[in-house]
C-alpha cells in the first residue's frame, strides 16, 4: 500500500522530493504543488542548459540524462536548495535583529 505523500512549502527539500518532482516533469504531469515549483525554478536556476524551458522540455532534458548524471544533479540540487534556505534564515534573523529594539525602555 502507498502511504500518502504531503509536503508543506515550509518542508525542507528532500533528494526524495526532487526525484518525485524530476519523475513527474519525466512523464508530462501538468499539477505541481507548491515545494515542487520551488524544486522546478531552483532546477532551473542551478542549470544554465535548462534555464527558460517550459515543463516538457524540462522533462525531455531529463529523460536524455544517465542514471549517474541523475543521482549527481539530484545530490547538487538538494545541496543548493538547503544552502539557499540556511542563507535566506541567516538574513531574515539578521533583519529582524537590526528592526529590534536595542535597549527596550530607554529612550
Amino acid at each position: 500500500m502507498e502511504a500518502a505523500y504531503h509536503e508543506s512549502a515550509q518542508d525542507p527539500i528532500t533528494e526524495m522530493a526532487i526525484v518525485r518532482t524530476f519523475t513527474k516533469l519525466i512523464f508530462g504531469d501538468e499539477e505541481y504543488s507548491p515545494p515542487e515549483t520551488r524544486i522546478i525554478e531552483a532546477f532551473r536556476s542551478f542549470d544554465a542548459n535548462v534555464r527558460g524551458d517550459d515543463y516538457p522540455a524540462l522533462g525531455e532534458y531529463l529523460r536524455n540524462l544517465g542514471v549517474r548524471e541523475m543521482i549527481q544533479l539530484v545530490a547538487r540540487l538538494q545541496q543548493r536548495i538547503v544552502a539557499c534556505s540556511e542563507a535566506t534564515v541567516a538574513s531574515r534573523a539578521v533583519t529582524a535583529a537590526a528592526h529590534a529594539p536595542r535597549h527596550p525602555g530607554v529612550h
